[in-house]
């Protein structure tokens, strides 16, 4: 029986310090967003998690953000 190794799916929900990573930002920074709602999160018990689609959606943010600007 030939047992290949199983790859895993890409993960949907990040710890904060692993977004800040993505988005090549410090975790102090990630966290202040998230304070002021611009970066949105769940909670899983007392745990904090980003869903990948969040941090799309702040991607997004900050790309209207600076098209305002110009």
């Amino acid at each position: 029986m030939d047992t290949a190794p199983t790859t895993l799916p890409p993960a949907r929900l990040v710890r904060v310090d692993v977004a800040a990573e993505i988005l090549s930002v410090k975790r102090s920074t990630a966290y202040e967003e998230i304070r002021l709602g611009r970066l949105r999160t769940v909670q899983i018990g007392r745990c904090r998690r980003i869903p990948t689609e969040y941090i799309e959606e702040y991607i997004d943010l900050l790309k209207r953000e600076a098209g305002a600007t110009l």
